[in-house]
């Protein structure tokens, strides 16, 4: 009898808060925290083009502490360091991100520049040159975070924290467990404040995720459970999001597909298709106007098809779940996954051709170069020793 492949299973305390009125546990979270200072982070568009500032500041009481505004798109250094002066001289104990992934992201900054000494440039993920890129490792203790979300993103209950390097267009990396949230909220009003287009956007970005962690070759089976739920969860309701915008069930749905695909990675070990990551970040990095969910759709059907004789057993599992390659052998049933992703992307009316998001022929080489310099590289099934290789990809992408 076949044993079966060694796995493990990582897990964190997290309080979850779901549905209509879910907003008004956010107190009870940070009195169980025995915080008194709750400081706010976000974005303007949460600050002035909604009232959950208004109804967070209502429900905190006397233990708001203020709220900084000035999160940004990719979460740039410049913001992320004047966030952490914002908190530092409230006095905040804890920190509440109400928003998407950049509140999210810019949060965990915040808490690592308020905590740890030294320069960003020097405790980030360091690349030595022909050698596996390093994180060290952040001891000092971090102040705990509670999520109010208002997308399905993917950053919710990461470890990792990238944020933009202004002067060099470059990502810097960090990564620090204790920065993972110790609650979440997930309040229907909250959720139907991002508009459609932007909640669509950022599901489909997780849906990336989930189809390339489907297809991986090492996966156990209590990832494959919380991915194929996630998978069916994502096929059912992105397209609610063009026919029934304000749909609270799918937009829930959808943010429970983002939290289970989270969820699964951490019980994982590498990934398989690194390339759809490493690419995805640097395109976001280069092209601020290109959004997480193109930069998925973009390179997901790709990268795949690009590692397919290293993934073809993955993929045909991947093919298997979308009900497509029904019959044929595996390495054409695999075959069938990339093509459903770029048709499924395509009805969603997303660039699935980098000259379909306004991405010049001319800018291949400089995403090659950056790219080979991301983490997630490294982790990819198909080993690339060279640019050229992502070179004459990309020239095939576009």
């Amino acid at each position: 009898m076949e044993s079966s492949a060694p796995f493990r299973h990582r897990s964190f305390p997290l309080s979850l808060h779901a549905g209509k009125g879910a907003l008004n546990e956010l107190r009870g979270e940070v009195d169980r925290a025995k915080a008194k200072r709750a400081f706010v982070v976000c974005g303007k568009s949460v600050a002035n083009k909604t009232d959950l500032i208004a109804r967070v500041k209502a429900n905190l009481g006397d233990k708001f502490a203020g709220v900084f505004d000035g999160v940004e798109t990719s979460s740039p250094l410049p913001s992320v360091r004047a966030g952490a002066a914002a908190a530092r001289e409230a006095g905040a104990d804890i920190i509440v991100a109400v928003g998407g992934g950049s509140a999210m992201v810019t949060a965990r900054a915040m808490i690592i520049l308020l905590a740890e000494k030294g320069d960003i440039h020097d405790i980030c993920t360091q690349y030595p040159p022909g050698q596996p890129p390093v994180s060290p490792k952040l001891m000092a203790p971090k102040i705990p975070n509670i999520l109010v979300l208002t997308t399905p993103s993917t950053a919710m209950t990461r470890a990792g924290t990238a944020v933009k390097d202004v002067e060099s267009s470059h990502r810097l990396e960090l990564f620090d467990p204790k920065t993972r949230p110790f609650a979440m909220i997930w309040d229907d009003d909250a959720l139907l404040s991002a508009p459609a287009d932007l909640f669509l956007n950022t599901a489909a970005s997780a849906l990336g995720g989930i189809m390339a962690s489907v297809a991986s070759p090492r996966i156990n089976p209590l990832s494959l459970s919380d991915l194929l739920h996630a998978l069916r969860l994502s096929l059912e309701s992105l397209p609610l999001m063009r026919t029934d915008q304000n749909n609270t069930t799918a937009r829930m749905n959808l943010v429970a597909a983002s939290f289970l695909s989270n969820r699964a990675l951490d019980s994982m070990r590498g990934r398989a298709f690194g390339l759809i990551s490493s690419l995805g970040h640097v395109i976001d990095t280069l092209y601020p106007n290109i959004s997480h969910g193109d930069c998925s759709s973009l390179t997901t059907a790709w990268c795949m098809r690009f590692n397919l004789e290293q993934t073809a057993g993955g993929l045909a599992r991947l093919a298997h779940a979308l009900s497509v390659g029904s019959g044929l052998q595996e390495k054409e049933a695999a075959k069938c996954a990339p093509d459903f992703i770029e048709d499924f992307y395509r009805k969603l009316g997303m660039p699935v051709r980098l000259r379909d998001a306004n991405i010049p022929q001319s800018g291949i080489d400089q995403i090659a170069q950056d790219a080979m310099g991301d983490f997630y590289l490294h982790q990819n099934a198909r080993k690339i020793k060279h640019k050229s290789e992502l070179t004459e990809l990309l020239n095939q992408m576009w």
